[in-house]
């Protein structure tokens, strides 16, 4: 992508940017216990959500994590659905039964957020076999972490994807965290695309903070799954700004390693190419104005909107049962 789109520049900035408040302000509303269960903020890894979706087609699924907001929204997802989600209102995207961990937006190809780490490289998996089964031209994009790559269903995974030939990214949001557990302590290759290079997929290690290059390389990505060469994988080095959850200090995360990458905020590296794009500072405080003011309004369409039905509920759980 030509550094001067400012088009595109603007619309990957907007959408980092309403991801971030909507994390901001929903670790707001956590406090204030009205949302309950967990919360795992997407904050200082929106560029990699933002420049894999911006590069997928409208056909094209993912599969997401615990930590998925930023996957859904980046995939065209209602703010004021998923704040109602968050809530555990019926107006959410599932009725207020999912929460945080848990959304899905079939409509947008977003198959799903999922609680167990590691489990959306599976479902991907499977979904690239089934469009492939059926001809079809979709690419599959799953997100994990590098605690995900840990999990043994990351290598069972991959290898029927590379022997299948399927259409299906993996993209590995390394944050070099497991919850507390430095990515150090878990393996002697800290570069883990090296893990799919073993099983003959076409991998890479990218700067997981530069919305640019994640987008050029997902561009890349979609091109060879087209042609027939998948699976890829990617790996997008990024970093944590905080604890694993939002009760989580992180005071393990060390001071400098942080700052480092507080200074390379994905945020600043978006609004930066903006700007070298031609953009002006009041063009770029209009684009905060009207994403501050979108989460206003999903903030109260969820407070205002009713609670699930119990009897409804209890219906469901009898048809199923």
């Amino acid at each position: 992508m030509t550094t001067e789109n400012k088009k595109l520049l603007a619309s990957l900035y907007e959408t980092i940017y309403t991801i971030r408040v909507f994390e901001s302000e929903g670790i707001k509303l956590y406090r204030k216990g009205l949302i309950r269960g967990y919360f795992h903020p997407y904050t200082g890894e929106e560029a990699i959500a933002v420049g894999v979706c911006a590069a997928l087609r409208e056909q094209d699924y993912i599969t997401s994590t615990h930590r998925g907001h930023g996957h859904c929204i980046a995939r065209g997802a209602d703010i004021r659905k998923m704040t109602a989600e968050l809530l555990g209102r019926a107006t959410g995207y599932c009725r207020g039964r999912g929460g945080s961990m848990h959304i899905a937006d079939m409509s947008a190809g977003n198959l799903g957020a999922n609680g167990v780490v590691g489990a959306g490289t599976p479902l991907g998996v499977g979904a690239a076999l089934g469009t492939s089964i059926r001809g079809e031209d979709r690419v599959t994009a799953s997100f994990t972490s590098d605690g995900g790559v840990m999990n043994g269903t990351f290598g069972e995974a991959l290898n029927l994807a590379a022997a299948w030939s399927l259409p299906f990214v993996l993209v590995v949001e390394n944050n070099q965290y497991a919850v507390s557990t430095p990515v150090e302590q878990t393996t002697r290759e800290l570069d883990l695309y090296k893990r799919g290079q073993s099983m003959g997929v076409h991998s890479v290690g990218i700067d997981g903070n530069d919305v640019v290059t994640v987008y050029d390389t997902m561009q890349d990505a979609i091109s060879r799954c087209q042609a027939g060469e998948g699976p890829v994988m990617i790996e997008c080095k990024t970093f944590r700004q905080g604890g694993h959850h939002v009760n989580d200090p992180g005071l393990y995360l060390p001071e400098d390693k942080l700052q480092h990458y507080l200074d390379r905020d994905p945020l600043i590296v978006a609004r930066q190419y903006l700007m070298d794009a031609g953009a002006t500072e009041a063009e770029v405080a209009d684009i905060d104005a009207r994403v501050e003011a979108n989460n206003e309004d999903a903030i109260a369409y969820a407070i205002d909107s009713p609670e699930p039905d119990l009897a409804e509920f209890f219906e469901e759980v009898q048809a199923n049962g």
